[in-house]
């Protein structure tokens, strides 16, 4: 089989450990070295320098978890092809697996350009990317607390999710701060509620007549808490909100190239 790199690398990553194989053809004959280097900073470098002494040109490695984004930054910085692979493009045949042996077949497969490289993009957009994550996780979590305190409330028979659309929201969270308080009236509670409220008052204070203990207000208090500092921390990553996604965003895009309402965080989304 017709070899296309003939100074090429495989990379076995894990956690701690890079195993690399080394494969250079040589008159014709295939010579391998294989080593192992730790994941510290250092060791990465040194792992560049012995590739480069080398004269290794392309260097191709599975995608394990996110242990492989390291490996990719530092040997990105010089003048190396790298090669991202799906590992399950490459899976070697059953039997006895180590780390050199899984480099040494990814070294082979490079070398015959039988790997299909993986889309890696750009740092920028990889650090977009990751900022993205985080706050969707943030909402997420959010959402995960806001459903807890409708538990809570469902558990001490107020049935405010069934008059009220948004139970953090305006007039919902007038009347769980004040249960939190240790207001118990439904006549006072129901009197918190927005005009814009569609259920009539009758229908409020049969909702918001049930048993609150001090259990149930401790746990509408912890979790009403979490959801302010979430809603704070989405606030600051939300486009506007002077965060490093934004400024990097409007850096990387000008306001003219961008629809005049694309001002939602789910815009950038779609940017990205």
């Amino acid at each position: 089989m017709e070899v296309l790199y003939p100074r090429c690398c495989g990379l076995d990553v894990h956690k701690e450990t890079v195993t690399a194989c080394l494969r250079l053809v040589m008159d014709g004959k295939v010579a391998k070295e294989v080593r192992t280097f730790a994941t510290t900073t250092t060791s990465l470098m040194q792992l560049a320098e012995w590739l480069t002494q080398n004269k290794c040109t392309h260097v191709a490695m599975e995608a394990t978890g996110v242990y492989w984004k390291p490996v990719w930054h530092i040997l990105s910085d010089g003048d190396l092809q790298l090669v991202l692979a799906n590992a399950a493009h490459i899976k070697n045949v059953p039997g006895r697996k180590t780390d050199v042996k899984d480099a040494d077949w990814v070294s082979d497969l490079l070398a015959h350009g039988l790997i299909r490289p993986s889309f890696v993009p750009d740092s920028e957009t990889q650090e977009m990317r990751t900022l993205m994550r985080t706050r969707k996780q943030l909402v997420r979590e959010k959402a995960g607390h806001t459903l807890r305190i409708q538990k809570t409330l469902e558990d001490a028979n107020i049935k405010l999710d069934s008059v009220i659309t948004d139970v953090i929201g305006v007039s919902g969270r007038k009347m769980i701060e004040a249960l939190i308080a240790g207001e118990n009236d439904p006549k006072k509670l129901a009197r918190l509620a927005d005009q814009r409220i569609r259920a009539s008052q009758d229908t409020l204070r049969e909702a918001l007549r049930g048993r609150v203990t001090k259990r149930h207000r401790f746990l509408l208090r912890l979790h009403l808490g979490q959801i302010d500092a979430l809603d704070a921390a989405i606030g600051r990553s939300r486009p506007g909100g002077g965060c490093f996604l934004h400024c990097a965003l409007s850096h990387r895009h000008r306001a003219s190239d961008l629809d005049p309402g694309c001002q939602h965080a789910g815009c950038w989304v779609a940017v990205y």
